[in-house]
C-alpha cells in the first residue's frame, strides 16, 4: 500500500507540474505583452514630449542617472537634457517619427529598439537624419525608466 500511495503521488504531482506550466507560460506571455505596450507607449510618448517641448515628461520619465550616447558623439545626462529642453532655444523638434519598434521584456528590464527620422534644432545646430536606436528600462517603485539610451546614424 506504501509503494502504491508513493508512486500515485509522485504521478499525481507530474500530472500537475504539466498541466501548471502551461498557465505559468499564458501568464507571463500575458504580463510580457503588458509592458511591451506600456514601454512602447512610453516610446510614443517621448516623440509626443519631444514636438511638444515638454522637459517635465523626461524628468519624469528617465532614471536619475540616464545617460545617452549620441549620434554625434556626445553623451548626455539626465540634468543636460531636461535643461536643454526647458529651453526652447536650445532645443527644438520641428517633426519625429518612431518606426520598426520593438520591445523584448527580461523579467524587470526592457529593451527598445526602433528607427527614429526627426528634424531637430540644438544647440544651434541643424539635425535632421534617421537614427538607429535602443532604449533600456527598468521597472523600479515607480514604474518603468528608462535607465540608457543609445542613438546611431543610418548611413
Amino acid at each position: 500500500m506504501n509503494t502504491l500511495f508513493k508512486t500515485t503521488f509522485w504521478i499525481s504531482a507530474c500530472v500537475i507540474a504539466l498541466l501548471a506550466e502551461p498557465v505559468a507560460t499564458q501568464a507571463q506571455t500575458r504580463a510580457d505583452a503588458d509592458v511591451v505596450t506600456a514601454i512602447s507607449n512610453l516610446e510614443n510618448d517621448a516623440v509626443k514630449a519631444d514636438l511638444a517641448g515638454d522637459a517635465a515628461f523626461y524628468q519624469k520619465f528617465l532614471a536619475d542617472d540616464w545617460t545617452r550616447g549620441d549620434s554625434d558623439g556626445t553623451f548626455y545626462t539626465k540634468t543636460q537634457i531636461v535643461g536643454l529642453m526647458a529651453d526652447s532655444k536650445s532645443f527644438k523638434t520641428n517633426s519625429e517619427k518612431l518606426s520598426e519598434l520593438k520591445v523584448r521584456v527580461y523579467g524587470n528590464a526592457a529593451v527598445a529598439t526602433y528607427k527614429d527620422t526627426y528634424d531637430i534644432m540644438i544647440m544651434g545646430q541643424h539635425r535632421a537624419h534617421t537614427i538607429i536606436a535602443t532604449d533600456t528600462f527598468v521597472k523600479t517603485g515607480d514604474g518603468w525608466k528608462q535607465v540608457a539610451s543609445h542613438g546611431a546614424e543610418v548611413k
